[in-house]
């Protein structure tokens, strides 16, 4: 049922003109009765690159931690006739439309004391019309972001010792202007006594509240706030030409102490980058870190910054995961790789302007391998782990069976297709990670084919210095395209590259091989083993309930049948997600007593016999399977050149 108010609007509005907002002359023309909805509102004003008027103050409250309520309050600048505001829509580096809406509440805007009633639009929910009233100059908006308990839906960003703002998540924007074109001057009201990181510049703190030098709604939207009780900031850039700091905020105390060691490591991290691309696209740099258990995972890169999480005891444990250690130099590399220089189909006008995504092989890929390079060069993994760790995605994508039916291009869609949906058959399905992983291994035979070519003259290094490495101090974004990347590798080594690429990025049927050329031309050959080092075994968490590469499936919690591989022996025996492992032959079920089974079976005639059960369905299975337990492994092709310790080394000056 529509409001007397509401309806008042959509009788006021039909007729309007598109424009953002139009004179009170116009707006008080009779205008005809709508006859339906759909139809009784005028479309959305398409961005324009012209300045909107005035600018935008935005209060942002976290205090209310019990409830973990985020509560925004805005003045907008406005004149008399129809205004839109939007909710962001498209989020950057989620790569599709994960604005949640759902989560808003409580939007209420006032004009000269009284209040004036909104519409949502009926096709598109994150846009809200409005009729402004002659006379009223400035509107005040009010609303609330309800941030979730748990992670079962959304990100938890709000603990009792920290949150997590996104800029994006607490606002609204008039439509009709590119973003660039919307200047905002934002403050916060912090709870009592907290510090923050933010990539903002900070004019004032008076008490619990700060206030930030006004911004283009662009870079607010890219610079988001980790604030706590436990907070310490770190210089890991002493001298240099601009600031980078590392922000940390933890769960206690003790998250924060960061030691000397790491700091070290964080150092060269920054050293090994200038080194890589020559230029800096920043003012500054504020890696913010939470060292958290509660606080919803995440890695997210901005131009200027990057959110990310880790464990409580990431510094005061020995060897922490190594993907964990390989976080921040990845969502480093983005300030070059993503931000700076960014796909032309990704450099939209605003956040509710459709991204498309066919670069992302570039944006995340290229990414993946250059924080997969720095992790080593830094130290902050050692040459062993990156090999293991490379010998990981190898294996994967040598064994995945997705590719006969769907192309790496193909996968730059997924997130469009439904933001990180889960699914039973990943590897069948096949999704975001493989634009980041498998096209590591594009870039790494990349890096190898220049080597070998120039005799080790040149390399990828080469590239990133060309293509990311200009207008240094610039952080305006620079979009690219195919051609582009192309051509930049064509000025570093001469070869068809346009068909190198669209051949391992169109590669698709049955007969389709993951792109492992790379890794031999590095002087390495992928192969399988039944026994791993210690370090292998470190970094594979999970190793001993995986039977990924023989059976075809892993052991989860509680013996359940976890991540059958497509096609696998467990899939030809008709097993999937819901099974539970109760027996191996005559003993009960563990991990331990199934390895023993495989490793028995090996080389011989006997068939693996397990008994497993789903609901009331008891099934006793035969696997005629003899290849023994499987694990991905690098192995040195003996009188090569060894490329990978060539790759990973790091650079001296």
């Amino acid at each position: 049922m529509i409001r007397t108010a509401a309806l008042a609007l959509l009788l006021t509005s039909a007729a309007l003109p598109t424009l953002a907002q139009v004179p009170a002359s116009q707006a008080a023309t009779p205008l005809p009765a709508p006859t339906s909805l759909p139809h009784a509102l005028p479309p959305i004003p398409a961005p324009q690159d012209r300045d909107y008027p005035g600018v935008i103050g935005i209060r942002v409250d976290l205090t209310d931690l019990d409830h973990k309520v985020i509560r925004t309050r805005q003045t907008i600048p406005v004149s008399a006739g129809h205004l839109v505001l939007q909710y962001p829509k498209f989020i950057p580096g989620n790569h599709a439309d994960t604005g949640p809406i759902q989560l808003v509440s409580g939007v209420t805007v006032t004009g000269n004391g009284q209040r004036i009633e909104w519409v949502r639009d009926t096709v598109d929910p994150h846009a809200f019309h409005l009729a402004i009233p002659a006379g009223v100059t400035e509107i005040e908006v009010a609303f609330e972001w309800l941030t979730q308990p748990d992670n079962a839906v959304w990100r938890v960003v709000m603990t009792p010792e920290m949150v997590n703002l996104q800029w994006e998540k607490a606002l609204l924007y008039p439509a009709g202007y590119n973003h660039d074109r919307i200047t905002f001057a934002p403050s916060v009201v912090l709870p009592t006594g907290w510090q923050y990181g933010v990539a903002l510049d900070t004019v004032s703190r008076e008490g619990d509240v700060a206030t930030f030098a006004p911004i283009s709604l662009e870079h607010l939207a890219d610079s988001p706030m980790f604030a706590g009780a436990h907070y310490r900031r770190v210089d890991i850039d002493p001298g240099g030409r601009s600031p980078v700091h590392l922000n940390l905020v933890g769960d206690t105390a003790a998250s924060v102490n960061i030691t000397p060691e790491w700091v070290a490591r964080y150092e060269s991290l920054v050293d090994q980058a200038d080194r890589l691309f020559g230029a800096r696209h920043y003012d500054r740099y504020e890696f913010l870190l939470g060292l958290t258990s509660k606080m919803g995972g995440i890695g997210l890169e901005h131009h200027r910054s990057s959110e990310n999480t880790a464990a409580p005891n990431y510094f005061s444990t020995a060897n922490p995961a190594y993907g964990a250690r390989g976080l921040l130099p990845h969502e480093y590399v983005h300030s070059w790789n993503g931000k700076f220089r960014r796909p032309s189909d990704e450099y939209v006008q605003n956040l509710n302007v459709p991204t498309q995504n066919s670069l992302m092989w570039v944006y995340e890929g290229q990414t993946e391998y250059w924080g997969d390079v720095l992790t080593p060069r830094s130290g902050l993994g050692t040459v062993e782990e990156a090999i293991v760790n490379l010998a990981e995605v190898a294996g994967f994508y040598d064994q995945q069976p997705g590719r006969a039916w769907r192309a790496l291009q193909d996968t730059t869609n997924h997130n469009l297709l439904g933001y990180r949906t889960t699914n039973p058959w990943s590897s069948w399905m096949r999704g975001t990670g493989d634009y980041y992983r498998e096209a590591l291994l594009i870039w790494l035979d990349a890096d190898t084919l220049i080597r070998e070519a120039t005799n080790d003259r040149k390399s990828l290094d080469d590239f990133a210095r060309a293509f990311y490495g200009v207008e240094d101090g610039v952080w305006e974004a620079r979009p690219y395209t195919f051609e582009d990347v192309v051509s930049h590798l064509n000025a570093v080594h001469p070869h068809d590259w346009a068909t190198f690429l669209r051949t391992r990025l169109d590669a698709v049927g049955p007969d389709a091989r993951a792109p492992l050329d790379g890794i031999e031309r590095a002087g390495w050959r992928l192969t399988y083993v039944d026994e791993l080092t210690a370090v292998e075994k470190r970094m594979n968490g999970g190793w001993a309930s995986d039977f990924q590469y023989s059976l075809g499936f892993s052991l989860g919690a509680g013996n359940r049948i976890t991540g059958v591989r497509w096609g696998s022996p467990a899939f030809e025996q008709g097993l999937g997600a819901g099974w539970e492992l109760i027996a191996v032959g005559d003993r009960v079920a563990s991990a331990e007593v199934l390895r023993d089974a495989v490793t028995a079976a090996r080389g011989g005639s006997d068939p693996i016999r397990l008994v497993l059960k789903r609901g009331d369905e008891f099934r006793t299975l035969s696997f005629a399977y003899h290849d023994g337990l499987r694990y991905p492994r690098l192995v040195r092709i003996q009188g090569t050149r060894d490329r990978l310790a060539d790759i990973f080394a790091p650079r001296r000056r």
